[in-house]
């Protein structure tokens, strides 16, 4: 296994950092790692805003859902989808622009987002940096939007927090790598994934124990099916729209 595969697989989210700074050099070099990540048609259709201000970071972290370590942690990377500079490229040219007309427009900016994100995650831990990705930055998009001053047709995807941890945190247990990985079809058995779940259910629990000295008992199917049953992010659409991701083809 090379160095780069351990890095990978090492991966855990923090959630307490100390107070050091991230040097400019590091956050270049993630941010560079970033931009270098592949994405639709070189369309590049992501903007990444970094929000080091100690007011603004209280705000987001307010937004995000009361997330103190966005607030704590010196550094956070807001990921937009950004199809504004592609509709420039189409004034530049004459063309008609009607790609965020459609949900293709929106995978697209998903994909693109997740691949920068991974990428900065990646240079991120490299340098011993810690990170946690905010899923949260869509619990409240327009706010996010206004206050980062998005343009349209750009929209806040994702934060990701960076620092230096201030302790190591756990690494989560993952799926068995056959229920994650299929060959030529999908497994569709339900009766077997059921087990599996079941059975993974118990590493995860009986991890949660461990890491919170009995605090946190859940299993993945209870965090996942607690989550499911309701839509947590209400305005995701709306604040879509708003921007200019039509969506209706």
């Amino acid at each position: 296994m090379n160095e780069v595969i351990k890095l990978l697989n090492d991966h855990r989210s923090v959630r307490d950092y100390k107070s050091d700074a991230v040097s400019e050099e590091d956050l270049d070099l993630i941010i560079r790692a970033s931009q270098a990540a592949p994405s639709s048609i070189n369309g590049q259709q992501v903007t990444i805003i970094s929000v080091q201000n100690i007011e603004k970071k209280n705000k987001l972290s307010k937004l995000v859902g009361n997330q103190v370590y966005v607030d704590k942690a010196p550094v956070f990377l807001v990921f937009c989808a950004d199809f504004y500079r592609a509709k420039l490229a189409s004034e530049i040219n004459g063309e008609e622009f009607v790609i965020t007309e459609s949900e293709e427009a929106k995978l697209v900016g998903a994909v693109d987002v997740g691949l920068a994100l991974s990428n900065a995650i990646a240079a991120a831990e490299s340098l011993g940096l810690g990170i946690v990705p905010i899923g949260g930055i869509r619990k409240e998009a327009e706010a996010v939007a206004e206050l980062l001053e998005l343009p349209e047709l750009v929209y806040p995807m994702v934060g990701l927090v960076i620092g230096h941890p201030a302790d190591k945190s756990e690494v989560k247990p993952r799926f068995p790598k056959d229920v994650i990985y299929n060959k030529e079809v999908y497994n569709k058995d339900s009766l077997e994934l059921k087990s599996k779940i079941k059975k993974y259910d118990k590493v995860v629990k009986d991890h949660m124990i461990k890491v919170t000295n009995g605090r946190l008992s859940n299993s993945w199917s209870q965090d996942i099916s607690g989550t499911y049953k309701y839509f947590y992010y209400p305005k995701v659409k709306e604040s879509l729209e708003r921007q200019g991701f039509k969506g209706n083809k």
